[in-house]
């Protein structure tokens, strides 16, 4: 495992853990050298991850979708012609021009103390749509669109609202390089052995304290998720990406299913939570 990359890397023959800017650290690794990229980058003001040039805290909407297209541009290049990317990003709902997000007692980690600005045009309380303008985005970038998964969560956190249903589900979004790629429908069947539908039951998982007593991520991606998405479109030997590796789930699972798993990640808090975790 390297974390001390000085210059871009001419193969990528075992794990790899950089810690910077994902735009910048993509540009380290060789042209078309990874299979499948397994991320999910941070949702728009829904969480602060305190790490100075974050995404999603305090800049605009508009903002936040270009940076994530323009590190994608990067991600193409690294991909193999017969890559793909599974993306999972979350919604949020309009804050009405207030600049903080207020406690909520039944979701803690939800409070900042720093929000974008409202969208122009958005109304306050409106549901903004951040995955699908995302998804355009990067439609519009090149990337071929190939699914929508409603990523179900049978055990999603209460919320304290009582005007609209409490919301249950995210989407992970599955892009490709081209319009032919791997995809194996034999890797993960879904219920009676069928072909995998578009509707995913996938538990949370709650937020862990190591043995020091130190609090794990706030926002994890659960492993089941992490490991179908691996197993569909790559095969052991392969490499897979996250360059928004977070508490690092999509490299655990990677190492597990026998692939060489490469991450970047932007906070140094959480490249240390990876390498405790990528020891266990």
């Amino acid at each position: 495992m390297d974390v001390g990359v000085d210059g871009p890397l001419d193969a990528l023959c075992g794990p790899l853990l950089v810690c910077g800017p994902a735009i910048d650290a993509l540009g380290l690794l060789p042209d078309g050298c990874v299979q499948t990229v397994v991320t999910s980058p941070p949702y728009w003001s829904l969480r602060d991850y305190s790490a100075e040039g974050q995404i999603g805290r305090d800049d605009a909407l508009g903002e936040y979708v270009k940076s994530i297209v323009m590190a994608f541009d990067q991600v193409r290049r690294v991909l193999t012609n017969n890559g793909t990317v599974w993306l999972n990003v979350g919604d949020s709902y309009t804050s009405g021009n207030r600049r903080y997000r207020a406690p909520d007692r039944k979701n803690r980690a939800r409070a900042m103390s720093v929000r974008p600005p409202t969208p122009e045009g958005l109304k306050p309380k409106d549901l903004i749509g951040v995955p699908w303008r995302l998804a355009f985005a990067l439609q519009d970038a090149g990337w071929w669109l190939r699914s929508e998964v409603i990523w179900y969560k049978p055990n999603a956190h209460p919320e304290s609202v009582s005007d609209r249903p409490t919301k249950s589900h995210e989407t992970v979004f599955l892009l490709s390089k081209n319009q032919d790629y791997y995809y194996d429908t034999a890797a993960v069947k879904g219920p009676n052995g069928r072909r995998l539908r578009t509707m995913w039951d996938i538990n949370t998982e709650p937020r862990r304290k190591d043995a020091g007593g130190i609090e794990d991520h706030p926002a994890v991606m659960p492993m089941t998720l992490a490991r179908r998405c691996i197993q569909i479109t790559s095969r052991p030997g392969d490499i897979v990406l996250d360059p928004y590796a977070g508490s690092g789930t999509t490299l655990i699972a990677a190492q597990e299913l026998g692939r060489i798993w490469a991450g970047i990640e932007l906070n140094p808090a959480y490249v240390d939570l990876i390498e405790r975790r990528i020891t266990e």
